[in-house]
């Protein structure tokens, strides 16, 4: 299966050549050149890696990024960038990019670098809690080592929880990952999954935080 890029850069000349190498190397590239058009479209589809220019109109790559991360999506990403001001680097890894290149890019280091990302995530993409265990790749929830039926809305749900293990997630995340813009979610409609998840699970470890959101522990 081919990684899913998204492309987020308003230099169209650059975009186009940037798409044209990264098809040539069998990525499967969206190229947008707006960040909210690119946000509609984390919204609805998956993508493997972001490409984010950081000179961006309406808002800056960074500020992209970090909407991203405070929606819970912890897909990798890697910043192509001009800027040279390290305390501008420093602020898109405080707000979780995965690595940089500087502009003028060398395609082939790019490759190299997005191989090298991949790479990292691939080995994180199973993530257990206790005997607990998802796979990010296959979208499949194990307890131990038997597969649970779950549906792709409470795979996403359980998948967010376990990103964010022991920290409380807020219905707004929730409902960030679960509901694209065109769809309408609820707090009944969460209640409904986290208790089909307690089901399903059969854990102590999912719980309520009164007007606040849902923790998973891992201990």
């Amino acid at each position: 299966m081919s990684i899913k890029i998204l492309l987020l850069e308003d230099d169209l000349l650059f975009a186009q050549s940037l798409e044209d190498f990264l098809d040539e190397e069998g990525y499967e590239v969206k190229t947008v050149h707006n960040p909210n058009t690119a946000l509609d479209l984390t919204y609805t589809q998956k993508f493997d890696l972001y490409l984010l220019d950081i000179n961006l109109p309406i808002m800056n790559g960074i500020e992209f990024l970090d909407a991203l991360r405070q929606s819970g999506d912890l897909t990798p990403a890697i910043f192509l960038t001009s800027y040279q001001d390290k305390d501008v680097m420093k602020e898109g890894f405080l707000k979780g990019c995965d690595d940089y290149l500087k502009k003028p890019v060398d395609l082939e280091e790019l490759h190299l670098r997005i191989g090298s990302v991949m790479k990292r995530y691939k080995g994180e993409r199973k993530q257990c809690i206790n005997d607990i265990c998802i796979d990010i790749e296959q979208k499949r929830v194990y307890k131990n080592g038997r597969v649970l039926e779950v549906t792709l809305r409470e795979f996403e749900l359980i998948s967010l929880l376990f990103r964010n293990k022991d920290k409380v997630v807020s219905k707004e995340m929730i409902m960030n990952t679960l509901w694209s813009n065109d769809e309408e979610g609820s707090d009944g409609a969460i209640r409904v999954y986290i208790n089909r998840l307690k089901k399903v699970l059969e854990v102590e470890a999912l719980k309520n935080v009164r007007g606040l959101g849902y923790i998973y522990e891992s201990s």
